[in-house]
């Protein structure tokens, strides 16, 4: 079977690996001749030129204007596709750009190269010189001087019309993936760019890039369950970071006012459509902001690092309109249930209604555990439950109870909620932040109660750090904080349904 024709089909997965072994044997006896000739893998190459500033210099140009210019270019980049025809040939050449089309004619690059050039497969990497002109039909393309082999493709790439059809292996096999999947590749350099414009944004504003370490003693800054590892010099148990947030407010107390870290951390909970156990975040603390300061600030952040990475503030997202252009609401977790379900200003406040309601939608808590939550507990577990899915236009959701908020500065007006925010956009969240506790005896009595519970069989609460404590001890100015996930962004940026779609290699399960 020739690789150059359409594959088996699907059905026939058997006849498929058998046909792709066979290529894959034809292609390592002709990397066998190529060892013997002594010219596999050569590293003497340099291109002078990119596709698409080839592209961008010459499409413009009539091809009268090319001819008689006869500008010279060199390239270097996969061959994706190829086409034979007796003396001359065409391919395409791939390269981190684009694509550009070259001539390849038996007079030009010689009989004995011409030949070679017949038997390179789709998928090799070619270096080619020449120069630039249009086609009959209009295509600008390379008319090839000299053309060479760089390295040797051993396996067929996947069906030039269809590409990789299995989602799965679009995920293990990443570099296939970005060969063959242009969308791939544009959603991964829109990635890259928000990265970047998300790091100018900081440091336009006068924050200090810091990195803060990723093994920790004591895992803290999120109720999360840890990556648990053994540190064999100093013979002790570690944790990779759930969070960077107590390092990087142990910087605030030591004088720098405003400090972020793009950061990789990493959660040993569940895999889904939203989580991946290493994930991305930017987390950036301010002294003498508070939680308003900070939803004004990641508002504009998310505007600015949107028109950089896409160009718009209007974008859609699984077919529905998502506009981040206009003012983001803010509601109280209160405010919010009343706005968005059925208990509205009625029952929101009313414990047994709630307790009622939330048995009913099959919580796994029963319900005496239910009972003994106080009223804004109950409120964020029936938000959760019922509201969250519904809040697709960008809303911060404020107020969180202090029970679940171990880290946030409790409110003055309302002592059993804290001065916290979650953003939420497509009904999933995007950011949490909130004013921080600087009160390093309430810090300690707050850790204490994560170690009851934790005690008490809650994975996910907290340790306590009293090298924390310590540190609050000297004095921690009024300060706001807040995370990001880059990764939730991304998918809302580049339309992706999968968490997987914007990580380049997701976890996954070990291969059989």
């Amino acid at each position: 079977m020739s690789e150059h024709q359409t594959s088996a089909p699907a059905n026939s997965q058997t006849s498929v690996a058998q046909d792709d072994n066979q290529l894959i044997a034809e292609r390592r006896e002709k990397l066998k001749a190529l060892r013997g000739q002594g010219v596999a893998f050569p590293n003497d190459f340099k291109p002078a030129d990119r596709a698409a500033a080839i592209h961008a210099a010459h499409e413009g140009q009539t091809p009268e204007g090319l001819l008689e210019q006869a500008p010279r270019a060199s390239v270097a980049g996969r061959m994706m596709l190829k086409r034979v025809m007796g003396k001359a040939s065409f391919a395409t050449l791939q390269d981190a750009t684009g694509r550009i089309q070259l001539y390849v004619t038996r007079d030009a690059v010689g009989e004995e190269v011409y030949a070679a050039f017949k038997h390179w497969d789709l998928g090799d990497i070619l270096a080619a010189e020449g120069t630039v002109f249009k086609t009959k039909t209009g295509e600008l393309s390379i008319n090839v001087s000299q053309i060479r082999l760089l390295t040797k493709s051993l396996r067929p790439m996947p069906d030039k019309f269809h590409g990789m059809a299995d989602q799965e292996m679009k995920y293990r096999q990443r570099y296939v993936d970005l060969i063959t999947d242009e969308e791939a590749r544009k959603r991964f350099a829109a990635r890259s760019k928000a990265v970047s414009s998300i790091r100018d944004y900081m440091v336009q504003n006068g924050f200090l890039e810091v990195e803060t370490p990723m093994l920790h003693p004591i895992p803290g800054g999120a109720n999360a369950k840890p990556f648990v590892t053994h540190h064999n010099a100093l013979d002790q148990e570690m944790f990779l970071r759930i969070a960077p947030e107590l390092y990087l407010k142990r910087l605030i107390v030591g004088g720098f006012e405003r400090v972020f870290e793009i950061n990789r951390s990493f959660r040993n909970e569940g895999i889904s459509v939203r989580h991946n156990p290493e994930f991305t975040m930017m987390e950036f603390y301010a002294a003498y902001w508070d939680y308003q300061d900070l939803m004004t600030y990641t508002e504009s952040l998310i505007r600015h690092v949107a028109q950089k990475a896409v160009g718009s503030l209007q974008l859609t997202y699984g077919g529905k309109p998502v506009d981040l252009s206009q003012p983001f609401e803010r509601l109280t977790i209160r405010e919010a249930i009343v706005k968005h379900s059925e208990a509205g200003s009625a029952h929101v406040d009313d414990a047994a209604w709630l307790i009622n309601a939330l048995s009913k939608l099959g919580l796994s808590e029963a319900k005496d555990k239910l009972s003994s939550k106080s009223l804004a507990g109950l409120q964020v577990l029936y938000f959760e439950e019922v509201v969250e899915e519904k809040l697709w236009q960008p809303t911060f959701v404020m107020e969180h109870p202090v029970e679940i908020s171990p880290l946030a500065r409790a409110s003055d007006k309302h002592p059993e909620v804290t001065e916290r925010f979650e953003l939420y956009i497509t009904g999933r969240e995007f950011g949490n932040g909130f004013s921080e506790l600087n009160d390093a005896e309430e810090q300690a009595r707050r850790f204490q109660s994560q170690v009851e519970a934790k005690d008490s069989g809650d994975d996910e609460a907290m340790y306590y750090d009293h090298d924390y404590v310590r540190a609050l001890e000297y004095g921690m100015p009024p300060t706001g904080g807040c995370g990001v996930g880059l990764d939730r962004l991304m998918m809302l940026l580049t339309d992706s349904p999968s968490i997987r779609d914007v990580i380049l290699f997701p976890a996954l399960r070990r291969e059989s």
